[in-house]
């Protein structure tokens, strides 16, 4: 009894250890494999401090664009002569909180009025803008981040797309209630039998279901700067949709049970509860980013913890390896080459590949290709010959990056030291000059191998 209980815990321990870390070692692209690291990425996603802390972050930031975004919702819904279905609505979802956003709407009305007078015409439009595009900025970044991605949207595209967001968005949002608001007339002036009512409500709420998932699979596929596939972020959307209307669920519900709490706070008992919800749907809204970088590039993860913890003489090596993958495609005349390609032929970790990339774009080793711009698919090639690409050649550029010599008088105070790397560097340079990249062997991964 006492051997099985043992070989039961010896074989428990070892499918926690596969499960929780193993399984981003393991390259094998079965389905239950996918699976484990889906749900392992999915509930470290979770537990991460890094996106709770941009969760807070967003928080803020969306707390300070709250007004502002309110009121250019208002100013619009004005026009269709939508604002009194607007203000039902929130007050239908914070039925407790009426006193806090009569005040709401007070200050938003005070707001617009304000913008619209005088001198604060131009202040008010401009930090209203400023808010709310520092707050797509910042998602941006985030979700940029999230994917790898170390260059954003340059300046011009940022002015296009994010004026585009902030004209669109809110009408999209003022005609879809409408559009919510007719079809439930419509219907229930169809289906005027009592018995139909349940009927009306239950597509009515699908409906509303399926917009938020819209939405946020919208999200995903348009805010970070890469090619998101489709099916990714309509799988993360139903993930982070699913999450979302489970914490309003529980918001609104919640509200009918904070009477002591009101009794303490008064009407800024709003305020905390509103802080919460911001928060826990940032983390949802994020995880759900992660979730479907993971399931476009799910074997990009293997081995994520090592390359947060990779040494430096590990990394140097990545660098080499992946400038003669560029060197090999620059002589033979093949195209630029992109991401996944690295990723699928070679096996190397996304993240790693992702960074590489970056620092030596910044080194003046590599140039960045539009394959397809509205599709944000890019490639890379060598921008300088391949004649000079040589080992030492590679670390000299790669060595300048960042800041150096900023310590005041270093070479009189360290002699010693600065005479030693001197020597060092001649003769290590001595030996990598005679080193080509395009002399270097590599061996992509075979499907067979796979």
């Amino acid at each position: 009894m006492n051997q099985r209980l043992e070989r039961l815990k010896t074989r428990v321990i070892a499918a926690w250890e596969y499960c929780s870390d193993g399984v981003w070692k393991d390259t094998r692209r079965n389905w239950w494999v996918t699976a484990i690291k889906t749900l392992n990425l999915s509930i470290r996603t979770f537990l991460s401090g890094d996106v709770q802390t941009q969760a807070c972050a967003m928080t803020y930031r969306t707390l300070l664009a709250l007004v502002p975004a309110l009121a250019l919702l208002l100013a619009i819904a004005r026009g269709f002569g939508f604002q009194g279905y607007l203000e039902a609505e929130l007050y239908r979802l914070f039925p407790a909180q009426e006193t806090a956003i009569r005040y709401a709407w007070n200050f938003v009305d005070s707001y617009l009025n304000q913008a619209s007078e005088g001198l604060f015409v131009g202040v008010g439009i401009v930090f209203l803008l400023y808010t709310l595009v520092s707050l797509i900025s910042t998602t941006e970044d985030t979700f940029n981040s999230i994917w790898g991605v170390r260059q954003g949207r340059s300046l011009a595209r940022k002015i296009s797309d994010y004026t585009s967001l902030l004209l669109i968005l809110p009408i999209l949002v003022v005609c879809v209630s409408g559009i919510e608001l007719m079809l439930s007339s419509t219907l229930r002036a169809i289906f005027s039998l009592e018995f139909m009512t349940p009927v009306v409500s239950c597509l009515l709420e699908v409906s509303s279901w399926i917009l938020t998932f819209l939405f946020f699979g919208a999200v995903y596929l348009l805010f970070p700067n890469t090619r998101v596939p489709i099916p990714s972020a309509l799988i993360s959307g139903v993930f982070a949709g699913v999450g979302f209307l489970v914490v309003q669920w529980l918001f609104v519900t919640g509200q009918m049970y904070v009477s002591r709490y009101n009794a303490i706070y008064g009407s800024f008992a709003f305020l905390p509860l509103l802080l919460i919800w911001l928060q826990l749907v940032w983390m949802i809204t994020l995880a759900g980013a992660v979730l479907c970088y993971s399931s476009a590039n799910i074997f990009s993860f293997s081995f994520d913890q090592e390359v947060k913890n990779i040494a430096p003489l590990y990394r140097r090596k990545a660098f080499v390896a992946v400038a003669t993958i560029l060197t090999h495609r620059f002589e033979a005349g093949q195209p630029a080459v992109t991401t996944r390609e690295l990723i699928e032929n070679y096996e190397l970790p996304g993240r790693l590949v992702n960074d590489i990339f970056a620092h030596l774009i910044e080194a003046g080793i590599v140039a960045q290709v539009v394959l397809d711009a509205g599709k944000r698919i890019y490639a890379y090639q060598l921008s300088v010959p391949a004649e000079r690409m040589t080992i030492a050649f590679l670390f000299d550029k790669l060595n300048t990056l960042g800041l150096h010599g900023f310590i005041p008088e270093f070479s009189l105070r360290f002699p010693g030291v600065e005479e030693t790397f001197k020597e060092i560097s001649e003769a290590t340079e001595d030996t990598l000059e005679k080193i080509y990249l395009k002399d270097i062997q590599i061996q992509p991964i075979s499907k067979q191998q796979i």
